[in-house]
Formats: structure tokens, C-alpha cells, sequence
């Protein structure tokens, strides 16, 4: 077996359309994805509402896609692939982060995974491997269900480089989070390191190739993957080793990535290289270099972020973290809609974003239907927002309509008027 290899390019918007094949073929795509099955996209909403860092860029979507199409793969075995959670809307995600207005374009299907999709339980799908689960034999006793499309299928993993306050950063292997586990995958957070190993473990067994896309176009510091400080850093990733490309992104961020405890995990296991020294480097080794300093994602925890803490790991674990498991379970879905949605981002989003807003990234995720890229990226960006697009107002309009969302899908409330319903 060889070395594990990770793609780095420095990039811009003038370049970046074709610096995303580029990193692609530098890391061997082609050589994992196969041509003759359904490759998904696995698209990353960890906020409904456009935040730098957060989500999977338009630009890195529109990268990826017109790489595969360059390289002669047909556009009828592509599709975006979404999931949702009980307090991220994803159908408004597409649309607030522009990734619909991509898939729409290019005329691919757009693959929601809650919506009209069949789950199949997780032994139909790997057998006795699931005797071998770190902890989600544990965590869900009754068996768990995965979306059956995924056996047999590709999937490309569209993930930002961030930090998150439950695993120091996130990127691919956290990607598969969503996509892998049903609306209670929060009963993992408290082993949520063990889970992501297990989810890598299945991925390897169910799909034809892995592959992962990294952007760092922005990158978010702080108590993510939500409220953070995003960052211009100029800077894609491309890798077929889940472990190895967290790992490097870890590095540049300013972290040991064999501290981190599902990189080391997933390491000590042999799904993937997490130690940089035996990663090989490819594209700009120099821009694999830099460390970014970032601040660990409990330097200056929210006050969502400190009471999630207590309830999984600290003080509230034993008297709230088992409501989190009965029908009792909604009130946090509306807690961190109201204090997210409805508080954290109106007050505080166009304060911190205001200057990446004002770079080049900014200016072409505002002026996105009407910057015209060429086939190596856009010449003209457009001028710069002063703000948000939206104003108070309206995001308090939109989160609150979250919020009626969340109670009425939530998988407790669902269940019980399902209950209740004539049949």
C-alpha cells in the first residue's frame, strides 16, 4: 500500500475552476471514483444561513463538477446529496449558500435523503461488520438505518476547513455524519469520536470510491462549525484518505492532528494516515506549511456551545442528557434554533464577517447569478457588499419560520402525531 497523499493549491477566484481539477487529479479522483456507478456529492450545510467557513462554497461545488465533466464523466451519474438535522434546514441551505443554483445549472439531480429515499438497517448493509462498531452498537442497540442509495454508490465529500465544539475540527471524516446516521444521530455526541471512526469504517464498506474536496477558500475559527471567525486563507484540498486530509488540515490550523482524538483513532485503526509526517504532499508543499494559529474552539465558547459541553460531558450530563433521548427532546432543537437563529446571528453575523465580505470571495458569493466565469474562474468578481444581504429583520423572518419547522419535523413530535392519526 502507499503512501497516503493529500493535494494542497494556493488559489483565487480568477483560477479557481481549474485549480480544482487540478487538486482532483493531483490526488488520483480518478483512480477512486469509477465511472460506472452514481457518484454522490456530498454537499456540507452546517448552517442554514450563508456564514464564510461554515458550508460547502458555490465555487467549490462548481469546481468539482466541472472537473468531473472535463474529465469525461457523465453528468447523469452525478448528483448533490443532502441531509438535514432537526435544527438545519437544508432545502433553505441550498438556496441562502447558492449550492441549488449550481446544481440547477449544470442539470444534475439534487438528492435530498430524507425525502423520498429509502433507509435500509445498518446489518442489511454490512453484516457482521457491525459487530466490530467502536460504540454505535451501543449508542442505538435497536440497529440504525443508512440510506440504501449509498451501497454501491461513489461519494465526493464537499467539507470546509473549521474548527466544531464537540471534536476540535471537522472536515471529511465528520462529513459522513449527516449522511450516515438518521435524525437522532445527537444521541452520538457523547461519543461522538468513537462514531466518526465507526461512519469511516462503514463508508469503506458500502461505497464503490471515497473521495474528499476540502475548502479553504474561507476557514472558520472558534466555536464552530456556526459562530466562528472566518478567515481568507486561499487554500483547496483534495485527498481519497479521509484521515490524512483532516489531519492536514488540522496542521493548518495550528493543531497536533494525532491529539485529536478520532484522527488518532482512525489512525491507530489503519483507515487512513493521520501523521503528517507520513503523509505525502502534493501541488504547493509550501502552502502545506503554514500554521494558522488558530484558537481551539473552547477558547471563547457561546453560551450554546458551554451548555452543550455540561449536558454531554459535565455537570448537566446526568439530570438533562437523557431527555435528549424521549419525546422530551424538541426543547433543545428550539433552544439552539432561537439562540443560533434568532439571537447569535442577527446580532453579532455582519460584525464578524464584515471584512471577508469585502474580499474577492466575498464580492463573487454576492454578485454570484451575475459574475460570468470563464473556464478557469472569474475574471470579475462585482463590487463588494457593505453587509449581509439580508437585513434583521429578515433573517428574524426566516428563523422564525426555522423554528415552526423544527417543532413540527422533529422526529419525537412526528412519531407521536403518527401515533395519534386515524388510519
Amino acid at each position: 500500500m502507499g503512501k497516503s497523499r493529500v493535494a494542497i493549491l494556493r488559489t483565487g477566484p480568477r483560477t479557481v475552476l481549474r485549480d480544482y481539477h487540478e487538486v482532483m487529479n493531483l490526488a488520483g479522483y480518478q483512480d477512486v471514483i469509477t465511472r460506472d456507478a452514481d457518484t454522490a456529492l456530498k454537499v456540507n450545510i452546517s448552517w442554514h444561513f450563508f456564514f464564510p467557513g461554515s458550508s460547502t462554497t458555490p465555487w467549490q461545488l462548481e469546481g468539482v463538477i466541472r472537473a468531473m465533466k472535463k474529465d469525461g464523466y457523465d453528468p447523469d451519474l452525478i448528483h448533490a446529496c443532502h441531509n438535514r438535522t432537526v435544527v438545519i434546514d437544508a432545502r433553505l441551505g441550498e438556496r441562502e449558500n447558492k449550492q441549488v443554483d449550481v446544481v440547477e445549472a449544470h442539470g444534475l439531480r439534487n438528492v435530498h435523503l430524507y425525502e423520498d429515499e429509502e433507509w435500509i438497517p445498518i446489518r442489511e448493509a454490512v453484516g457482521d461488520m457491525a459487530d466490530d462498531f467502536i460504540c454505535l452498537g451501543e449508542v442505538f442497540p435497536d440497529g440504525f438505518m443508512i440510506p440504501k442509495r449509498f451501497l454501491g454508490e461513489n461519494i465526493i465529500h464537499l467539507p470546509t476547513i473549521k474548527t466544531h465544539i464537540f471534536t476540535t475540527t471537522t472536515g471529511a471524516m465528520k462529513n459522513a455524519f449527516g449522511g450516515l446516521l438518521n435524525e437522532r444521530r445527537h444521541w452520538t455526541h457523547p461519543v461522538i469520536h468513537e462514531t466518526l471512526v465507526d461512519l469511516l469504517m462503514i463508508q469503506k464498506k458500502i461505497h464503490r470510491g471515497v473521495f474528499a474536496v476540502m475548502d479553504g477558500t474561507f476557514a472558520g475559527e472558534g466555536p464552530g462549525p456556526r459562530c466562528m471567525t472566518p478567515h481568507v486563507k486561499n487554500v483547496i484540498l483534495a485527498s481519497d484518505d479521509q484521515v490524512a486530509i483532516d489531519a492536514v488540515a488540522a496542521k493548518l490550523m495550528g493543531f497536533d492532528p494525532l491529539g485529536i482524538k478520532f484522527i488518532r483513532m482512525a489512525h491507530d485503526r489503519g483507515l487512513g494516515c493521520g501523521d503528517p509526517a507520513d503523509i505525502e504532499i502534493v501541488g504547493d508543499v509550501q502552502a502545506a506549511q503554514e500554521n494558522w494559529h488558530f484558537e481551539g474552539p473552547t477558547e471563547n465558547l457561546t453560551f450554546a456551545a458551554k451548555l452543550q459541553h455540561q449536558i454531554y460531558w459535565g455537570a448537566l450530563k446526568r439530570p438533562i442528557e437523557w431527555s435528549l433521548k424521549t419525546w422530551m427532546a424538541p426543547w433543545s432543537y428550539v433552544a439552539s434554533v432561537l439562540y443560533h437563529d434568532l439571537y447569535w446571528y442577527p446580532r453579532n453575523g455582519n460584525r464578524l464577517v464584515h471584512e471577508v465580505l469585502q474580499s474577492e470571495w466575498g464580492r463573487l458569493f454576492h454578485n454570484w447569478d451575475r459574475a460570468l466565469p470563464d473556464e478557469d474562474g472569474w475574471p470579475d468578481v462585482g463590487r463588494a457588499p457593505a453587509r449581509f444581504v439580508r437585513g434583521t429583520g429578515d433573517l428574524l423572518r426566516i428563523g422564525a419560520g426555522v423554528l415552526v419547522n423544527t417543532i413540527r419535523e422533529a422526529p419525537e413530535v412526528a412519531a407521536r402525531l403518527r401515533h395519534r392519526s386515524p388510519t
